[in-house]
């Protein structure tokens, strides 16, 4: 089973994106620093400050929640979609607001989630400035919600990481992600069966946050960070948002008996090719750095309490993804 037969179509999700570019860019103002291919926006306060914003929600992780009665990991997942997202230009995260909606809210649960939230953010460096509560009768199943996160973020113009330095040589240093962090629900959900009470809670392990250790390497080696990725919807080929001027090429990735659970079981159910699971899960990593001083960079990374992990390198090219690792990807 693939994401498409799970009810998700990526390829009608970019079309869609590239049909509304024109109405996006439409309402730019030279302002903006950012097109529709980075993780964060940019906008030019003056000053040589900019302004980043990133937002984003948890898919379909909720209904596992829903489903376990467990709420307190959720808010984490929602934290981590946006300020990874968000630091992946190099900027300092400010603050977050969070939007939820439900047919009738549950007190209890929704503190559990605001509880998840608010103790990302502090991890995160973020203030949890305001949100929004939403009661929508006949919109949401009983017990069901949705939520929206929004981060912002400032970064001074000369420490803009824009992909712009990413060059042929570059190394590709891939940090542990703890499993399928937020995407590829839908398929997740459709080969784990309601009285698989591990698996269950297994999948519900939240999204790491990258912020910590990447901010370190930033405070001390920035010079030695020509772009990041955060490996979110769309799997490993998220690493193309980096430059559209280069190829990225895979040659090494966790082995089976290295990925968290339950992502091998998971993995194993849907008979995927290589590809298809590159194109779909993390597969093992969350978060890329290409960099010029891999040695630097790893350095700084272990000093920092990271696992990296060289998975890769980048070659002259149009932005495109090349899977030596395949074999990795077998299950």
């Amino acid at each position: 089973m693939d994401y498409k037969q799970a009810g998700v179509d990526i390829e009608k999700g970019d079309r869609f994106v590239s049909s509304i570019a024109g109405l996006i860019k439409s309402t730019h103002t030279p302002a903006v620093r950012s097109d529709l291919r980075g993780f964060a926006s940019v906008y030019d306060l003056g000053g040589g400050q900019l302004l980043t914003a990133a937002t984003d929600g948890v898919g379909t992780k909720l209904k596992l929640a829903v489903q376990t009665g467990r709420h307190g990991t959720i808010g984490q997942d929602l934290v981590a979609m946006c300020a990874n997202d968000l630091i992946c230009n190099g900027s300092r995260p400010l603050f977050f607001l969070d939007y939820v909606a439900t047919g009738e809210l549950d007190e209890h649960v929704m503190h559990d989630v605001v509880a998840g939230i608010a103790g990302a953010c502090r991890e995160a460096g973020l203030a949890l400035v305001g949100g929004e509560t939403a009661e929508m009768p006949g919109m949401y199943q009983p017990g069901h919600y949705d939520l929206a996160g929004f981060a912002v973020g400032l970064v001074n113009e000369p420490d803009l990481i824009d992909g712009s330095r990413v060059s042929p040589g570059d190394t590709l240093i891939g940090l542990p992600s703890s499993g399928f962090h937020s995407n590829g629900y839908s398929l997740v959900r459709a080969l784990i069966t309601e009285d698989e009470h591990d698996l269950m809670q297994a999948a519900l392990t939240p999204t790491r946050l990258y912020v910590q250790p990447v901010m370190t390497l930033l405070a001390g080696h920035r010079q030695a960070v020509h772009g990041m990725a955060h490996i979110t919807g769309g799997g490993l080929h998220n690493i193309t948002r980096m430059s559209p001027h280069c190829d990225f090429v895979i040659d090494h990735l966790p082995a089976q008996d290295e990925l968290p659970a339950p992502m091998p079981d998971v993995l194993r159910r849907a008979d995927l090719t290589p590809e298809q699971t590159a194109e779909t899960f993390n597969c093992g990593v969350g978060f890329v750095i290409a960099t010029p001083e891999p040695d630097v960079a790893e350095a700084a990374l272990v000093e920092a309490g990271e696992a990296p992990i060289r998975i890769g390198h980048v070659e002259d090219g149009s932005g495109q993804l090349t899977l030596q690792a395949g074999d990795r990807l077998r299950f």
